[in-house]
């Protein structure tokens, strides 16, 4: 169990340190409504001040209107700067070409559109480029290359879902936040833990005896652990291990 109160103060010191390190004063990010990037958002504000952070709403046709009203909620609670762009023409003028795209190739479009956009007002405002992907979204692959997972720093990435949490109580982030189901809001109704097969509770015991126990998969059937959400897990792991890694170059006798 994370100590609240010394994992914020972690959290805001690396910001600080590592936004200044790079040469930036300022940073920006974007703002789905969802909890992840509220808790960056709120560590962003009490690392450099309000005014210095820029928060960018980008919803699509499809988004749920709760994701732009939860946005709103933390602008107005952080009283940072914010900004909304829609992606509906641009995301629409690529696919009308593509009648046959999947939801699954229309999302990652999405994710990679709205990264472009923070990167391009990285360059406008001089703002750090900031991460909102967790750990345990990471280590299932539930990211998209070069989307959501780009990014220059990402103070939550050690953060498995739970202590988002739970480190977003703390802070007194609006509860309708907490208290939403987590959704890519890549379609009406969708949610992670539908789309996964599993929950983020049993995921985040799972990977955390993977990972910070170093059990292997017959320790955790010793556990008592599903069978079947721990072939889930590990096969999602084991899949988007070339996420997590820098691209791979092939290396040259001299």
């Amino acid at each position: 169990m994370l100590n609240l109160k010394e994992t914020h103060e972690i959290l805001v010191n690396f910001l600080k340190e590592n936004i200044n390190k790079a040469g930036f004063k300022k940073a920006v990010l974007g703002l789905s409504g969802g909890i992840d990037s509220a808790l960056v958002a709120y560590l962003l504000r009490d690392a450099l001040g309000a005014e210095n952070v820029l928060a960018i709403m980008m919803p699509y046709k499809s988004s749920n209107p709760d994701s732009l009203l939860h946005a709103k909620m933390v602008v107005e609670d952080l009283k940072i700067n914010a900004k909304i762009i829609e992606i509906t023409e641009m995301i629409d003028a690529y696919f009308k070409n593509e009648p046959d795209a999947t939801m699954l190739r229309k999302g990652n479009k999405m994710a990679r559109e709205r990264m472009t956009i923070l990167f391009d007002y990285s360059a406008k405002e001089g703002a750090l480029v900031i991460g909102t992907s967790n750990k345990t979204e990471t280590y299932l692959g539930y990211s998209t290359q070069f989307g959501d997972s780009a990014c220059a720093i990402n103070p939550i990435g050690d953060l498995y879902k739970s202590d988002v949490w739970a480190l977003s109580k703390y802070l007194k982030i609006p509860q309708p936040l907490i208290d939403k189901k987590p959704s890519a809001d890549l379609w009406e109704g969708q949610t992670d833990e539908q789309e996964m097969g599993l929950t983020y509770k049993e995921a985040d015991k799972i990977l955390y005896a993977l990972l910070e126990e170093s059990c292997s998969e017959e320790e955790l059937l010793k556990k008592g652990f599903n069978p079947d959400i721990i072939k889930n897990i590990i096969t999602r792991m084991t899949r988007s291990e070339y996420k997590r890694r820098m691209p791979l170059i092939a290396k040259l006798k001299r």
